[in-house]
């Protein structure tokens, strides 16, 4: 359909400025309602099968029975439009069905400021000063918590049989609880597919970090359809690697190096962190594990007079760090430079920072698996060296490799 110039000189003959044409009252809104209260009326004839005032309405069993005043948010306006009624009452508008006052869009706009961390009063403002619509907090709470129910699916759905890669990770939110606000822990696996895409499996949450948890986590992971994991990657929490093999007796575990430097640098100045950054460097880019312990040795000669607790924790966890020597170069290429979970939990605390604690455990995963679907949007190539550390991953474990 093309709109003729005669039809926009008319509109537009008593044009003074931006605000005839795009303000509440402007030609942009009248012509919306007039645009939706006419499509109505179209329907209305075509549903009772004769026009307005015609004589084929006589006898006909149905007819018109004036109007009704409804309020419709579109997706830049609030809306008072007139729907047509019949005296069988069994007319719907398509354009407005019954029990519906918000055109297709406008949920999604609600959803997508709320999954950037935008609180209830921020989207109400921010719809009231943009698009001119008022909406309140109960609409953008019915909005928002319809996603529950995707939630719920997103985390029974099945998972692939075999996960080259999985890497595990907790954050912590603020959360009210009995009228206290604590902090609790949101455990996060990621996985690493055998395209080397990456995939969110799913989230938990819980009042405290433990290996008990994340025992339930991994048996959750397999009875979702998870057989065989080559590599877990894991933080440094005492019981976790335990917690794995229990459930995965072949999954071979590795401590995550990134946790262990960003733990380490907690007990270094700023003026000290580059110099003891670059000597931590020196132990994982070891080529073997002799010379890692080397490296280990020279680390903690220079800097434990001034950090002794750095060189006891690389100590203490070695046994978990040194699968790490085993593999060459591409493998560790995708273990290391993958640590795609320390992103994800960059960007989540950033949704988290413009929040306070949230009401409850259902708000946190509403928001914060918005946040991740946003995030994995992202994703849409294989890792980096994926095809090389494949190929190595066929060596390496051969015997657990699907043909």
């Amino acid at each position: 359909m093309v709109i003729s110039e005669k039809l926009l000189d008319e509109l537009l003959k008593d044009y003074k400025g931006p605000e005839d044409l795009l303000g509440k009252e402007g030609i942009m809104q009248q012509l919306k309602k007039r645009l939706i209260e006419r499509a109505m009326s179209a329907e209305m004839t075509d549903h009772l099968g004769y026009a307005k005032h015609s004589t084929d309405g006589h006898n006909s069993g149905n007819s018109r029975n004036g109007n009704s005043s409804k309020k419709i948010i579109s997706d830049d306006s609030m809306l008072d439009v007139s729907i047509p009624r019949d005296r069988n009452g069994d007319f719907e508008p398509q354009i407005v069905p019954k029990n519906k006052r918000r055109f297709d869009g406008f949920n999604e706009k609600i959803i997508s400021m709320y999954s950037f961390g935008m609180t209830t009063r921020d989207i109400q403002y921010h719809l009231e000063e943009i698009y001119n619509v008022e909406v309140s907090p109960s609409l953008i709470s019915e909005v928002t918590n319809a996603v529950i129910d995707d939630v719920r699916t997103w985390q029974s759905r099945p998972l692939d049989p075999i996960y080259p890669i999985l890497f595990l990770d907790c954050i912590v939110v603020k959360c009210r609880e009995d009228k206290q606000i604590r902090n609790k822990s949101v455990f996060l696996a990621l996985g690493v597919n055998m395209e080397g895409q990456k995939e969110l499996l799913g989230m938990w949450i819980a009042n405290n970090e433990g290996a008990k948890f994340w025992m339930h986590v991994v048996t959750e992971l397999k009875n979702r359809g998870i057989q065989d994991i080559f590599i877990a990657c894991v933080d440094g929490l005492k019981g976790f690697p335990d917690a794995i093999n229990s459930i995965y007796p072949e999954t071979q575990v590795q401590l995550c190096i990134v946790h262990m430097i960003r733990n380490s640098l907690k007990y270094v100045p700023y003026k000290d962190k580059k110099v003891v950054s670059a000597d931590l460097k020196k132990i994982y880019n070891s080529s073997t594990v002799a010379e890692a312990e080397t490296m280990l040795g020279e680390f903690a000669e220079k800097w434990d007079s001034k950090y002794p607790t750095i060189s006891k924790q690389w100590q203490g966890k070695w046994e978990n760090v040194i699968p790490f020597f085993a593999y060459p170069q591409d493998i560790r290429k995708a273990i290391y430079t993958t640590n795609a979970i320390e992103s994800i939990n960059r960007s989540l605390r950033k949704v988290l920072k413009t929040r306070g604690a949230l009401p409850n455990d259902d708000a946190v995963f509403k928001l914060l698996y918005l946040a991740l679907r946003n995030i994995s949007k992202r994703w849409t190539m294989p890792i980096h060296h994926w095809k090389a550390a494949l190929n190595q991953f066929a060596i390496h474990f051969e015997e657990r490799f699907p043909l």
